[in-house]
């Protein structure tokens, strides 16, 4: 996105440039052209100008419509990432970032990206709001607690990039820095290789969901007291209420935290909340089994 976002920035700077001189060059030119030439000196009184009044009326309007669509086009690209993005989750905290990569790795204050290939920051925080910032992409998105954000970016030349926290965030909030660290695609394969050797992220959520005994409600066979969450993520469910709802990131998550908030048709709201059992690393771990489940014949839900 930087040349886009570049190629938009330097038009409104050569338009508020051309005007700031055109109209301050205006002021000097009249203020010396029709300066009073004899103390009893009167100016002339002109009454009306259609043409001019429509002249500068059109143009500002004509302009304004540019930067709109311009500006328009930049910010549809930046809030709709490809279709197949390398998904990391981000956990923002007083005063660091955690990283959490789909194949298990873990980092803080550094993320490690492959060269041309779009990434997408799946983004939460665990206290107040804070803002990923990588100034060499031209991206910047809030990162809220209680809800998902995403921010997405594909690097094109390898090397190291400052990290930036953008939002006041306590005594701190200076030094919540980083880096994304962008790889060619080999190296990246061999650092991702040499992790802790803990699991994917989604295996790390199926032990979870065993240990907090999920599966005995959410069954694949469709013979729980839960819903079957096989397939069920990206789709619409119905809801008890009548509404129907979106299962994304962020409902999952509140089905966990909340599950009495929206209720799926057909079930009792029976389901404990979870609300300070779970840490956000073990929600996004929770998340991502639930995604897995759509290539996996297994079953969390509400």
């Amino acid at each position: 996105m930087a040349s886009r976002v570049d190629n938009l920035y330097f038009f409104l700077l050569a338009v508020s440039v051309f005007f700031s001189l055109l109209i301050a060059g205006l002021i000097v030119f009249y203020a010396v052209r029709y300066r009073r030439r004899a103390p009893n000196a009167v100016g002339t009184s002109i009454h009306g100008g259609l043409w001019l009044e429509v002249t500068w009326s059109v143009i500002p309007l004509m302009i304004s419509m540019v930067i709109f669509v311009w500006g328009t086009s930049v910010f549809f690209a930046m809030s709709s990432p490809p279709d197949e993005t390398l998904n990391i989750y981000v956990v923002g905290k007083q005063w660091m970032w955690k990283f959490q990569h789909l194949d298990g790795q873990r980092e803080i204050n550094e993320l490690h990206v492959p060269v041309g290939r779009a990434v997408k920051l799946i983004m939460t925080s665990e206290d107040v709001i804070h803002d990923v910032f990588v100034p060499a992409f031209r991206v910047k998105a809030d990162v809220l607690p209680g809800r998902y954000t995403n921010l997405w970016f594909q690097a094109t030349t390898p090397g190291r990039y400052h990290l930036f926290c953008a939002e006041y965030c306590g005594t701190r909030h200076s030094g919540m820095t980083g880096e994304v660290i962008v790889m060619e695609p080999t190296e990246y394969q061999a650092w991702l290789s040499g992790g802790s050797g803990e699991g994917s992220l989604a295996s790390a959520g199926e032990k979870l969901f065993q240990d907090l005994a999920c599966n005995t409600c959410h069954r694949p066979d469709a013979q729980g007291r839960g819903p079957v969450l096989q397939g069920v993520f990206g789709k619409t469910q119905s809801l008890l209420s009548g509404d129907t709802v979106l299962v994304d990131e962020a409902y999952i998550r509140e089905s966990i935290l909340n599950p009495g908030a929206k209720i799926t048709a057909g079930f009792q709201p029976i389901m404990p909340a979870f609300q300070g059992l779970v840490s956000e690393e073990q929600l996004l771990q929770l998340i991502e089994y639930v995604k897995s489940l759509q290539t996996q014949p297994q079953g969390l839900s509400r």
